[in-house]
């Protein structure tokens, strides 16, 4: 799986938990922060976001994430 379709799984759920996001450009430098995400909504993404690509994340490794690309980088070690 590719960074670009894992980043599309993320963002996919981030749309979902943060629904006033669809329409909004999403890059891979922003934060679910930068974008309005609480830390609930962050971590609901995070989970489902795993649970879609079938993988689980240490969260000593999830806290080195501090953007999206960063996040679809770290899931893509994860991914077989």
């Amino acid at each position: 799986m590719t960074h670009d379709e894992i980043f599309a799984v993320i963002r996919r759920n981030l749309i979902e938990v943060v629904p006033e996001l669809a329409g909004s450009p999403i890059t891979p430098e922003q934060s679910m922060r930068d974008l309005g995400a609480n830390s609930i909504d962050r971590l609901d993404v995070v989970i489902a976001a795993q649970d879609d690509l079938g993988i689980k994340v240490p969260a000593s490794e999830l806290a080195k994430a501090d953007s999206l690309g960063a996040l679809s980088r770290i899931f893509s070690e994860y991914v077989s």
